[in-house]
């Protein structure tokens, strides 16, 4: 049996396709490049640079739709949280982890949601790893969108590992002549005796676009099936109020189960929930790992998104003012000669194709004042590689001008 020593001179396996991969990466102008910001989120931060000096840039690739994460209502909240009741929780929930701030914030968020019960997570990916794995059981299938987020995708893999016998089954994106199809498979299965859950994202975070729920809540309704949807980039942004894709299409209670985040236009801090009826809630509470097992949301966070959700029922003019950066931007940036994709959402994706070009033409931005990030795989698929540009209510028109400015210099 080699030695330690003997097994590192050698180049343990691990190592050596590491720094294969990383080499790799490099070579192909893909390597990803961490930006340091030293200010708070908003539509202008301070960002440091490789040399040590700082310069100011414009930021269009925040999920800070509402420019709530700098509200001085909003950080005041949390710094009053953590007077209050300090820096963390020191337990999971069902020990000694549960505070007044818990409490609060969900029902806050259950009463803006429009369901009956809520329940927070560390994360939203914390969250989508709790539902599926705790609700589903041996004969259940799990129906999902294509292009759904990675959390859903990892959770419906994690689920058949820790309940055997659930099924999984994949829908082309938006395509509901696919999901009937999906669905009618799904009944004549015999192997599923059990609950059939669909999900989808409300608004899909690569590509802006909403998904049609109305349909899809149809067709749940048809086959007996349980809606479930990821509104991350639904919250704050769809809707007359910014209650989300559910009150765009006027949908509000019905929708069976909802995951979403605090972290973005909800304050932009962190956190996420489980939105449903107070049985679901019940079980999660009882039987769900990523609570059971893992210290809870910190209260000042539960305290400023209390706060953020608080600001935007209380300022709706913020949702209107995105609505009209969105618009505007989208106008101008494709009269620039962009295509970039028809949304009211707030995300505008234009498509480079090849992830190197992508991340070429960020970096160059970003020497013209304007952070806009490049993906490329594995973030989204091979040959779709983009600059995906995220508008807020705190941009001015004059942001937006440099933005398009910039665009037309590459």
């Amino acid at each position: 049996m080699p030695t330690t020593a003997a097994r590192t001179a050698d180049a343990r396996p691990f190592d050596a396709r590491t720094a294969d991969t990383l080499a790799q990466l490099e070579q192909s102008g893909q390597l990803k490049h961490l930006q340091m910001i030293d200010s708070p989120m908003d539509a202008s931060i301070r960002l440091r640079q490789s040399d040590g000096s700082y310069r100011d840039t414009l930021c269009f690739c925040s999920n800070n739709y509402l420019g709530l994460a700098n509200h001085p209502e909003v950080v005041e909240a949390g710094i009053e949280g953590l007077k209050k009741y300090g820096a963390g929780t020191g337990s999971v929930r069902f020990i000694c982890g549960t505070f007044t701030p818990h409490e609060h914030v969900e029902r806050t968020i259950a009463d803006y949601m429009g369901t009956e019960a809520s329940y927070t997570f560390v994360s939203c990916w914390t969250a989508s790893e709790a539902l599926f794995p705790t609700c589903c059981e041996a004969g259940d299938i799990i129906i999902s969108d294509a292009l759904n987020h990675a959390c859903i995708i990892d959770s419906m893999r994690l689920t058949p590992v820790i309940k055997k016998g659930v099924h999984k089954a994949v829908y082309q994106h938006a395509d509901m002549g696919d999901l009937r199809a999906k669905l009618k498979a799904a009944r004549a299965n015999p192997d599923v005796s059990g609950q059939i859950w669909v999900i989808t994202d409300g608004v899909f975070s690569m590509e802006g676009v909403i998904a049609d729920l109305p349909a899809i809540r149809a067709l749940c309704d048809e086959f007996d099936a349980m809606l479930v949807v990821d509104d991350s980039h639904g919250h704050g942004v769809m809707g007359a109020t910014g209650r989300g894709t559910h009150e765009h299409y006027d949908m509000i209670g019905k929708v069976d189960v909802f995951t979403g985040t605090l972290g973005k236009a909800l304050g932009g801090g962190a956190g996420g929930f489980i939105a449903g009826s107070q049985q679901l809630i019940d079980l999660i509470v009882q039987r769900a790992r990523p609570t059971l097992f893992s210290n809870a949301l910190p209260c000042t966070v539960a305290c400023s998104a209390a706060k953020a959700i608080e600001v935007l029922r209380r300022e709706p003019e913020r949702v209107e003012r995105l609505r009209t950066n969105v618009k505007t931007a989208r106008a101008k940036i494709k009269d620039a000669g962009f295509d970039v994709m028809d949304s009211p959402t707030a995300i505008c994706p234009i498509i480079i194709g090849d992830t190197a070009e992508a991340i070429r033409m960020s970096n160059r931005l970003l020497e013209l004042g304007v952070f806009v990030i490049g993906f490329g795989f594995p973030v989204v698929p091979e040959g779709t590689a983009r600059l995906r540009i995220q508008m807020s209510a705190a941009h001015t028109d004059g942001h937006i001008e440099t933005l398009v400015e910039a665009l037309k210099q590459l």
